[in-house]
């Protein structure tokens, strides 16, 4: 698949649904009722959260999906499928049941605007394509290999496996399959 729609998963709390692993599943299962087709799901690994305090360890995917949706209609349903599962944006990195992130909309570019990272208050983050922090996390760049082996950073040209083998190692080594 030359362009494909990419999404990433994660979660680090239970929902109803049950605990991160389920709750992945059952937002999986659901896309179809918002009109996204699921095509690929990589295995769920288990990752260190990233916020500055204690928190649970996420459970992370990537799936390749198929969407008859402009790149901010697809990310408004994200949203509300997050908030399905209860996601509450209270705080930046804050533990969450399920987030979920539109990483690559067939190639587009659309370039981040305003305050980003830490100085990004609480609310969803405006669009920017690729995801903005694509690159530089390896709970993003070893399921998305999974999925789709051939795919390249629409702006810098490299591919997932450039851009995993430029990870500090610790990074990709923090990184294991999850049994759940």
């Amino acid at each position: 698949m030359l362009n494909p729609i990419l999404i990433a998963l994660g979660g680090n709390m239970a929902s109803p649904n049950g605990p991160p692993a389920a709750t992945l599943r059952a937002a999986l299962r659901i896309m179809l009722a918002f009109g996204i087709r699921v095509d690929a799901v990589a295995p769920f690994y288990s990752t260190p959260a990233m916020a500055a305090y204690a928190q649970p360890d996420y459970v992370n995917s990537v799936a390749l999906i198929e969407a008859a949706d402009t790149p901010q209609s697809l990310l408004d349903k994200l949203h509300r499928i997050e908030a399905l599962f209860g996601r509450v944006r209270r705080e930046r990195w804050a533990p969450r049941p399920l987030d979920l992130d539109l990483l690559d909309f067939r190639g587009e570019v659309v370039p981040a605007r305003g305050a980003r990272g830490r100085d990004a208050g609480v609310g969803p983050l405006p669009l920017a394509l690729p995801h903005p922090g694509i690159a530089a996390r390896a709970f993003v760049l070893l399921p998305l290999r999974d999925v789709a082996p051939g795919w390249r950073h629409p702006v810098t040209g490299r591919s997932v496996g450039e851009l995993i083998a430029a990870l500090p190692e610790r990074d990709v080594a923090a990184i294991r399959l999850n049994k759940g």
